[in-house]
């Protein structure tokens, strides 16, 4: 990291001194055999990598926020797992809701004891969808483009008025964690911890700004699908989509995993906490981490947030750089909108070489 690639000279020393120095060397697992690898997923070897993020603030496409739950920089070790090569499409939630009838939590109505102050008219199933303003507005107060919406769910992405036809290989969106959780159950998978999450999307570099380097676009490609323009009000569409994109539009990163930044915000197993970094850092090394016991977000104390990574459609330097590979995204678990989905992993387990072999 004496060099890194990408940066002007002012980024270069805002990055060595807002962390940057913090990253060491990943290393990884001596390979093993793990027999077929599950379809649509890829294998991810184990190993030890430096968690967490950098101060973006100052640094070109830096945005505006400084990331301090991302901080401190700490090691940490997982096993390996598999991985979904993508997002998990409509398809494959709406065969999941087939074989189950299952029902997502956007689709119940809300209850009186989780709304007790609520008004009975205000009691109707629906969820949170962004509305763009019609002109520019601050940014101070994110219900100017938020909104809920009744009869909005995962057919319904945006309203009773849309539909899903034709977008099988888009992202399930409007999902809220626990119905993640029973897709993944299901599917005999389950959700990533924060930490294989991450150390997934990195590709296997170390404390890249990035999961594909250091530049936001490599000589002038768009490298995810993110919002330009001028947000909230007008996105240009600029990367080739204006909203939500289908999956595997933009390359892979280098464990074949596509759409591991923007598009849609991905759920993790963890409970979120801010303060969560501070009390593992001290550890040399922390294994296979799973999270905290509970949730504690400050600017919400009373609400349970589970983490969420990657950024979306959404994410703009105007706003939320939270696409950055090291940056942290939490939301309220009950909670679904049209820009969070999810992917599953898989752990993998050795198999005998011999056995493999016959």
């Amino acid at each position: 990291m004496c060099h890194p690639s990408g940066f002007s000279r002012s980024d270069s020393a805002t990055f060595m001194e807002g962390g940057g120095r913090e990253f060491k060397e990943t290393l990884f697992d001596k390979p093993m055999a793990t027999g077929p690898i599950p379809a649509g997923m890829v294998f991810i070897n184990g190993g030890e990598y430096s968690m967490g993020g950098v101060n973006p603030v100052g640094m070109n496409d830096g945005g505006k926020e400084m990331m301090n739950d991302a901080r401190p920089v700490h090691r940490v070790e997982v096993n390996p797992f598999f991985m979904d090569a993508s997002e998990v499409t409509n398809k494959q939630f709406a065969a999941f809701v087939k074989a189950t009838g299952y029902i997502t939590v956007a689709e119940q109505k809300p209850t009186r004891e989780e709304f007790p102050d609520a008004p009975e008219e205000n009691l109707v199933a629906g969820s949170v969808v962004f509305t763009p303003p019609a002109n520019k507005v601050p940014l101070n107060d994110y219900m100017q483009w938020w909104s809920y919406v009744k009869g909005a769910d995962w057919r319904h992405p945006e309203g009773p008025q849309t539909n899903i036809k034709g977008k099988d290989n888009y992202p399930v969106v409007q999902i809220a964690w626990e119905d993640a959780a029973a897709y993944a159950k299901w599917a005999g998978k389950r959700l990533p911890t924060e930490a294989e999450w991450e150390y997934a999307a990195r590709g296997g570099e170390a404390g890249k700004l990035y999961s594909w380097g250091n530049q936001l676009q490599p000589k002038g490609k768009w490298m995810a699908n993110i919002f330009e323009g001028s947000f909230p009000d007008k996105d240009l569409g600029v990367d080739g989509f204006k909203g939500i994109a289908p999956v595997k539009q933009f390359p892979a990163n280098g464990y074949g995993l596509y759409d591991i930044a923007g598009n849609v915000w991905e759920w993790c197993a963890d409970w979120y906490r801010s303060d969560y970094y501070n009390t593992v850092s001290g550890n040399k090394v922390t294994k296979n981490p799973k999270g905290p016991s509970d949730s504690y977000d400050p600017a919400e104390p009373g609400v349970k947030k589970k983490v969420q990574r990657g950024g979306s459609f959404l994410c703009t330097d105007q706003y939320c750089t939270r696409y950055m590979v090291g940056t942290r995204g939490k939301g309220d678990y009950r909670s679904a909108s049209n820009h969070i989905g999810f992917r599953c992993v898989k752990d993998a387990k050795p198999v005998d070489n011999k056995m493999a072999a016959n």
